[in-house]
């Protein structure tokens, strides 16, 4: 449970499992329920490409995501690492802000095996290559 008292359904961890050891999806969408008691999938895609991942995210409400992000090596390898974006755009509404801020990590600690941790409030900080300057870190 998050310190906000929003659990994590199964189907959030059943998910990213199936993302992580079975490469079934390409990314996984999560939210706060609209009672706002629990954090729930909103959907799973196999969709490679990053800017339909990046159209997932609305321009004024927050969410989660975890993506199976794809890069090359400087040197030519193939390497992928599990990305969790935290969105919390500076449109959004103040208590929604507060309540995703305070639920991040019920849900961060269930899904293990996250290489890197991005941290969004506009699209710039998500693009792509944005992200892969930060993870070849």
């Amino acid at each position: 449970m998050a310190t906000s008292g929003v659990k994590v359904h199964s189907t959030c961890v059943d998910a990213f499992l199936e993302l992580k050891l079975k490469k079934t999806h390409k990314y996984i969408i999560y939210k706060i329920s609209d009672d706002l008691l629990t954090i729930e999938l909103v959907k799973t895609s196999s969709d490679e490409d990053y800017d339909n991942f990046l159209k997932e995210f609305p321009e004024d409400d927050c969410r989660w995501a975890v993506y199976d992000f794809a890069y090359k090596t400087p040197d030519g390898g193939d390497r992928n690492k599990i990305v969790f974006f935290s969105w919390s755009p500076d449109s959004a509404k103040v208590k929604p802000k507060m309540l995703y801020s305070s639920s991040k990590d019920g849900l961060r600690k269930s899904l293990n095996g996250i290489a890197a941790e991005i941290q969004g409030t506009d699209y710039d900080e998500v693009a792509f290559d944005t992200v892969l300057d930060r993870i070849r870190r």
